[in-house]
């Protein structure tokens, strides 16, 4: 099974009619795509009420990929809301609970930022973190080349299998110690995760720059570079039983259209949104 959808489902201005409310969006969403990642967990673990209704909002065979609490994965930067570990990790345990409890959880997230590199004390913590998320799946992508180098790949990808950690696999700009090379390999038997996060590598490494997210998924994929995710993608599904593709090059507003002309190419059903419906206009001189 191939699941294609975005990065968030707010700020796709493509998929609903200009009079869409906010609260109606994921509905709307739902209605065009059959997997969401969820990135307003990254900043604050979301109360399990609203991710119950965001369960009961999404048909059946919906899923999410929830991604993991900024604290979680290094990057938080200022005062920790949690005092420890143990009640972040819980929170976010209990915020994942009724999602799961539906059976429209695809994956918890865990994206480590580009500083993250392959050491034993960061293996020693992976394990850990994993060992608190038991019981729940979980993705990791990685930001630092050091983890897939000729000397480490095969030992990353095997500690990957034995740990029981979903392989995030990425396409994104070859800039350097801070991007990851394509390794479109599966490490479990159940899912793999792809994340499309454009090709700009001019973009890629401007995070000191004021309107560095602006720039670092402005990318529009083209129809060749598809088509190469084409293969990769069926060459995954013969290593595992699904595979989620999110597009997150929302920059310039081009991931809508790329996911549903990949989803074209791989001979999915694509679902066009609503057309807008304007109110019918008085005619002053039918009275």
């Amino acid at each position: 099974m191939i699941a294609v959808g975005l990065a968030g489902w707010g700020d796709h201005d493509s998929l609903y009619p200009g009079r869409t409310a906010a609260k109606d969006k994921l509905k709307a969403y739902a209605g065009q795509f059959s997997v969401v990642e969820m990135d307003s967990s990254f900043y604050a673990v979301q109360p399990p009420d609203r991710m119950a209704r965001y369960a009961e909002e999404t048909p059946a065979g919906f899923r999410f990929v929830v991604k993991a609490y900024q604290g979680m994965t290094g990057h938080l930067r200022g005062k920790p809301y949690y005092e420890k570990d143990s009640e972040m990790y819980s929170a976010f345990r209990d915020s994942l609970a009724p999602l799961r409890e539906a059976g429209k959880l695809a994956a918890a997230l865990f994206q480590y930022p580009p500083w993250f590199d392959c050491t034993l004390e960061n293996v020693r913590l992976l394990r850990e973190t994993k060992k608190r998320m038991e019981g729940f799946p979980c993705a990791i992508e990685f930001r630092h080349q050091s983890w897939f180098e000729a000397e480490y790949r095969e030992k990353t990808l095997a500690f990957m299998r034995d740990a029981g950690w979903i392989h995030s696999v990425c396409d994104e700009p070859q800039a350097g110690i801070g991007s990851v090379p394509v390794v479109p390999v599966a490490t479990t038997a159940d899912l793999t995760l792809v994340r499309m996060h454009g090709r700009n590598v001019g973009g890629w490494n401007q995070s000191g720059n004021a309107n560095w997210r602006e720039v670092r998924y402005l990318y529009d994929y083209s129809l060749d570079e598809l088509s190469e995710w084409q293969e990769r993608v069926r060459g995954l599904l013969g290593q595992c039983s699904a595979v989620a593709v999110i597009f997150n090059n929302n920059s310039g507003g081009h991931a809508a259209g790329n996911a549903k002309q990949f989803m074209k190419l791989l001979g999915l059903p694509v679902q066009e949104p609503p057309l807008e419906e304007h109110p019918e206009q008085l005619d002053l001189f039918n009275l």
